[in-house]
């Protein structure tokens, strides 16, 4: 047996035996799977709102009409990053299943994600010619009350799931500041909130690294992408992509 046969025999009974002590839970309805059946129920998984077309050419959320070209929010904001794709839109269900994520400490529903948005964008992930997949950090002292980062294990799933190297680095992008919570905040406020939280490291973007793919759970107002995108740029990147498994409603 070649070295090749060997990694993947091993991986493969590594995986078996993961799912033999710590069986695989629906990340929508959070009940145990059946053995090898997969990692999401078949009727829940026609419960998630998969974004379709058309959708906006910045940020990645549907709008209305096939000649629209960007949602309303992107026509009256420029965004530093080039474009984002997002997986689902951030209906009730989708709230759920995130909130369970980083609530209830259920990292391994982004398992699931990640592997949906490798195999659904595999084709447009390639065409950006990225560099390395870089999570949208969080303050350390979140990451010791959640244990984890979930932008950080949705960029590991992605990086598992696609058929080429994409390295994940939690080392370029880092927080410095913890902000005030987001969910009150408007648009303007939300970017005012997260000036300055953010920091990247110049000197290893400029080992080479060119174009780089932001990570996170959910877009809704762009702030937080926007903040990050704008940090790296200035840092020497020459372009900044989005994967996000949810983005908000408001076409």
């Amino acid at each position: 047996m070649n070295p090749v046969n060997i990694r993947s025999y091993m991986e493969e009974a590594a995986d078996v035996l993961s799912e033999l002590v710590f069986p695989r839970r629906c990340p929508v309805c959070d009940q145990v799977l059946p053995f090898r059946s997969g990692n999401i129920c078949p009727g829940c998984f026609s419960r998630l709102s998969f974004t379709r077309s058309p959708v906006c050419k910045k940020c990645g959320k549907e709008v209305i009409g096939e000649t629209t070209e960007y949602c309303d929010d992107c026509a009256r904001r420029r965004k530093s990053f080039e474009y984002g794709i997002a997986l689902l839109n951030y209906d009730d269900t989708a709230k759920r299943s995130m909130a369970k994520i980083k609530y209830r400490g259920r990292r391994e529903y982004m398992d699931f994600y990640g592997e949906a948005i490798a195999k659904r964008y595999e084709r447009r992930i390639r065409r950006m010619e990225a560099d390395v997949l870089i999570p949208v950090p969080v303050h350390r002292q979140r990451l010791r009350e959640r244990g984890f980062n979930q932008a950080e294990a949705l960029a590991e799933s992605i990086s598992r799931h696609l058929p080429w190297e994409l390295p994940v680095r939690t080392d370029i992008l880092l927080r410095n500041k913890k902000t005030l919570p987001q969910k009150d905040l408007s648009a303007a406020e939300r970017l005012k909130n997260l000036s300055q939280a953010f920091e990247a490291d110049e000197r290893k973007i400029a080992s080479g690294i060119r174009r780089v793919i932001l990570t996170d759970d959910i877009y809704t107002t762009g702030s937080t992408a926007e903040a990050c995108s704008r940090v790296l740029l200035a840092a020497g990147a020459e372009q900044v992509y989005l994967l996000n498994v949810c983005i908000g409603h408001g076409r």
